[in-house]
């Protein structure tokens, strides 16, 4: 099963200016007037960009095989056997084979994590305030195990878990047939299995699309 995990307010926020931009785009081409239309189409161009990497493109991506982790600027591929430990501080921290990358989303600020703390705490209580009702069992239990938590630390938790399974799947198939005293050994990280890092060609062809617009702003 394919997962998305990423900033919902920068996904919104992102598509409203795409909207906002594409609105000017037209406006720029219908009443094009010269120089000044090309520095105005200049400088969307690069916000746009900017937009584009900064909350379009980045994102968490898990798969029944892998993990993406999407960048501005990069991609890091690391297959879920090749998970070596899954860390959250402000950001997800990722570690394959003595390398990491840190996850741009979703991350984790100083209010979030307060409160997370908060919930915990009230974890035991019925509610926040004296009026609200008592929670009933399966509330209580959804609260006690969400206490503490942030959306990073789920994001983490989950990568982890499906980590965990591909490494023990990984074992039974490489077991021996016959089994007779022999002990399942978690498996190497191999060259195949190791963390791959690469540039995002979407991003620097926005980015490419955007200084072409500058330049012919000044050429202009």
């Amino acid at each position: 099963m394919k997962q998305v995990f990423r900033s919902r307010t920068a996904l919104v926020l992102g598509w409203i200016w795409m909207a906002f931009a594409a609105f000017n785009a037209v406006d720029l081409i219908v009443r094009y007037s010269g120089p000044s239309s090309l520095v105005a189409a200049a400088v969307l161009g690069v916000l746009t960009a900017l937009v584009f990497v900064a909350c379009l493109r980045p994102a968490v991506i898990l798969t029944e095989d892998g993990v993406l982790v999407r960048n501005p600027l990069r991609n890091a591929s690391v297959p879920l056997t090749g998970v070596d430990e899954v860390v959250v501080s402000h950001a997800i921290k990722i570690t394959s084979g003595g390398e990491s990358v840190r996850c741009w989303t979703p991350q984790t600020s100083a209010r979030e994590r307060a409160a997370a703390v908060r919930r915990g705490n009230s974890a035991n209580t019925g509610g926040r305030y004296k009026t609200e009702p008592t929670r009933s069992k399966g509330e209580q239990a959804a609260a006690e195990a969400l206490a503490g938590r942030t959306h990073a630390d789920w994001v983490a938790e989950q990568i982890t878990e499906r980590a965990e399974a591909a490494k023990r799947a990984a074992v039974r198939n490489t077991a021996p047939a016959d089994g007779a005293g022999a002990r399942a050994t978690e498996p190497r990280v191999t060259g195949a299995e190791a963390m791959k890092v690469t540039w995002a060609p979407s991003a620097l062809a926005a980015l490419l699309a955007a200084a072409v617009l500058v330049i012919a702003a000044i050429l202009a």
